[in-house]
């Protein structure tokens, strides 16, 4: 622990409040609360820890806290200080997840939807499911029994829909109002647990049509009546009480915990919901955590009552989310609790070997790495490499790698824009210049490693960048291929020299998915950009010939090669005009005269 932490720690205040951990770089990388500042803070520099809580203190380098009147407030200010910093140790709240919504639109020819966005918008939200094919299996089935529109904007012709008998055609017909009431209020009856009442409903009717032997009929009826069977009728417990409630049951053990919800809707348990992750404080406010950011990140709509297990302190859950919270002790009530509380502890126990694995190969293999190059622990790792064809179309691409794992909304491409020819080294220098240019000036975090995609000359191209123009000293190590185009051997270090990592380490096999990872990214960018150019190079600049037209032309003839045998006579066929035809002939030929003279 540096000096600054233990000044810092002797100022802690004996009152609640929240603390922010920050890494080397200013980063906030965990916010956590206390009952009492002083107790909590100190702990982490007290004594032994597991391993995830050990890893989360090496990273440590500096702390703020913020003072709060109450214990509740610090639950509250801790809940939005996660949802601002997105700290990457406060996992259980990064994987939050959008559940799917049916929605039926407030519009003057309203629409039945499947969304993950609930606005309030004056629609009908109903959910949430946590199985996207339950949703989109219930909404097949309700396009079937109510032909609501299906058409983003009204066309001016009917579409497949109507002949499939799914819309009434407002389009060309005047649907009245009432109509579509009707309509709504059935698939809101529907959806509130009413299914029953329409199944039976659909029985008398193909009942009769069979007695008016209008069999075609009566077996559209028993088709959706099996419809609605197989859609609604699969579930797992019954509560005599039609209301909406969410049911949370959590265990944990060896700094992992597990959290069950089950979604009851109208006395049904419909759908399910597990998160596993790592914690570091008492489970129970833990818990409580995890409850404030399910309702505020997940977009998930509150029902109107939260179970929850006795030891949970009910009144701060119930100020948090301000919904009604019960915490049965006997009955169906705390069966249901009892039920989720035993999914929880048969998920985290199956889970358990899998994390302990992947904990393995990612983070054991990035602190396996740091020490074998004798460098703090890079956990978050950033590679470079180039791509061109003769020199043509010249691009670069970056990725990252955080704590073992692909960062993907961070990758970027580059086009390569003052290098003419294939010079790798003066293109690695501009990337790097420019990503890291970009970097200072916006104060966004710097990597703790940086590979390069290439040998010596690379490496010292991107040194003389860094050190030389920015005055940056980052970690910048080579990685060198085979004959086989496979990962070979690691370069690092000043003078530079090979690392070895060992062909079976987790740490090799890190490296190796990296540059597999960085080579498919700049690839797939430069053939994106080669088959753009490709087309370019014959029909742009021709005049008459704009996105649309080049799009049909490509679409109709289906390759360059085709385009080039193509006569006066099957240009003007697919409604070219016949000057712009002449135009695309007379470039063509003397686009390919201009390359036979290259020649």
């Amino acid at each position: 622990m540096n000096n600054h932490l233990k000044e810092k720690l002797a100022l802690l205040p004996d009152q609640p409040g929240c603390y922010l951990m920050k890494d080397r770089q200013e980063t906030i990388i965990y916010v956590g609360k206390a009952k009492i500042l002083k107790n909590r803070v100190r702990s982490y520099f007290t004594g032994s820890h597991d391993g995830k809580t050990a890893r989360l203190v090496s990273e440590i380098e500096d702390f703020e806290f913020i003072v709060t009147s109450s214990e509740l407030e610090a639950l509250i200010l801790e809940m939005n200080l996660i949802k601002k910093h997105d700290p990457k140790y406060n996992v259980m709240l990064k994987d939050d997840k959008s559940y799917p919504y049916l929605k039926i639109t407030a519009e003057r020819h309203p629409r039945l939807l499947t969304t993950r966005n609930v606005k309030k918008d004056k629609g009908k939200y109903f959910g949430p499911y946590a199985n996207v094919q339950a949703a989109n299996e219930t909404k097949k089935l309700l396009d079937r029994l109510y032909p609501l529109r299906k058409c983003s904007t009204i066309p001016d012709r009917v579409c497949l829909y109507y002949h499939m008998n799914q819309c009434l055609a407002p389009c060309v017909k005047d649907i009245s109002e009432a109509k579509n009431k009707e309509m709504v209020d059935e698939i809101v009856k529907f959806l509130n647990g009413g299914h029953q009442d329409i199944k039976k409903s659909l029985e008398e009717k193909m009942y009769k049509a069979s007695e008016e032997l209008d069999f075609e009929r009566a077996k559209e009826y028993r088709d959706q009546i099996a419809h609605i069977e197989s859609v609604m009728e699969k579930q797992k417990m019954n509560l005599n009480e039609l209301v909406d409630r969410d049911v949370f049951g959590y265990t944990y053990d060896k700094g992992w915990m597990c959290v069950q919800v089950f979604f009851v809707r109208q006395g049904k348990l419909i759908e399910r919901d597990v998160s596993l992750f790592p914690f570091y404080n008492e489970p129970e406010e833990d818990l409580l955590t995890y409850l404030g950011q399910f309702y505020l990140k997940s977009n998930h709509l509150k029902p109107k009552e939260i179970f929850l297990p006795e030891e949970i302190n009910g009144e701060y859950a119930e100020k948090l989310v301000d919904v009604k919270v019960i915490q049965p002790k006997r009955g169906k009530k705390k069966d249901l609790v009892d039920l989720a509380i035993k999914n929880a502890k048969i998920a985290l126990k199956e889970k358990f070997a899998l994390i302990e694995r992947d904990e393995e190969r990612t983070i054991k293999a990035v602190e396996n790495l740091g020490q074998k190059m004798g460098i703090p622990t890079p956990h978050r790792i950033e590679a470079f490499d180039n791509s061109n064809i003769q020199g043509t179309d010249p691009v670069s691409a970056m990725i990252m790698f955080v704590d073992g794992k692909p960062e993907k909304k961070e990758y970027r491409k580059y086009k390569i824009k003052s290098v003419e020819g294939p010079d790798d080294y003066a293109s690695m220098r501009e990337v790097t210049r420019r990503r890291y240019t970009r970097l200072l000036k916006e104060n966004l975090p710097l990597p703790d490693l940086i590979i390069i995609d290439g040998g010596k000359g690379h490496i010292q191209a991107v040194k003389d960048v860094l050190e030389n123009e920015l005055g940056l000293e980052l970690p910048i190590c080579g990685l060198a291929k085979d004959e086989k185009h496979r990962t070979s051997e690691l370069l690092f270090g000043d003078p530079l020299e090979l690392i070895d990592l060992g062909r079976n380490s987790q740490e090799f096999y890190l490296l190796q998915r990296i540059q597999d990872e960085v080579h498919r990214f700049a690839i797939t960018f430069h053939r994106q950009l080669r088959g753009k150019t490709a087309f370019k190079s014959i029909l742009d600049d021709i005049p008459g010939v704009g996105e649309q037209r080049k799009k049909k032309i490509l679409n109709h003839f289906g390759s360059i090669k085709k385009l080039k045998e193509a006569t006066m006579e099957e240009l003007t066929a697919i409604n070219i005009p016949k000057n712009v035809a002449e135009n695309i002939i007379n470039h063509i030929k003397q686009d390919t005269q201009d390359k036979v003279s290259e020649e």
